[in-house]
C-alpha cells in the first residue's frame, strides 16, 4: 500500500471523509482530485520535454562551437606561420641590403 498505509487504515479514513463530507460531496472531491493530479502530470511531461529539447539544442551548439574554436585555432596557426614567414623573408632582406662597411685607410 502506498504511504505505509494499510486496509483497516483506509477504510477509516474513507469513512471519516464520508461522515465529514457526506455522500453526495465526496464523488466531487475525488473528481477534482483526479484532475488535480492529471493536470499536475501533463505539467511535468510538459517541463521535461522542454528540458530534453533545451539540452538537445545545447548538444548541438556545444558541437557547433568546438567547431569554430577548431577553425579559429587553424587560422591562427596559419596566420602565425604567415607572419613568421614574412619575418624571416624581411631580416634576410636586411641582411643582404646592408653593404658591410670597411674603413677607409
Amino acid at each position: 500500500m502506498p504511504f505505509g498505509f494499510h486496509g483497516l487504515d483506509l477504510v477509516v479514513i474513507l469513512v471519516i471523509a464520508l461522515l465529514i463530507f457526506g455522500p453526495k460531496k465526496l464523488p466531487e472531491m475525488g473528481s477534482a482530485i483526479g484532475k488535480s493530479i492529471q493536470e499536475f502530470r501533463k505539467g511535468m511531461n510538459e517541463l521535461t520535454a522542454a528540458k530534453d529539447n533545451e539540452s538537445a539544442s545545447t548538444a548541438s551548439s556545444s558541437a557547433s562551437l568546438e567547431a569554430i574554436e577548431r577553425e579559429i585555432a587553424s587560422k591562427r596557426a596559419a596566420a602565425a606561420a604567415a607572419e613568421a614567414e614574412r619575418t624571416h623573408a624581411t631580416s634576410e632582406t636586411t641582411s643582404e641590403a646592408k653593404p658591410t662597411e670597411q674603413p677607409v685607410e
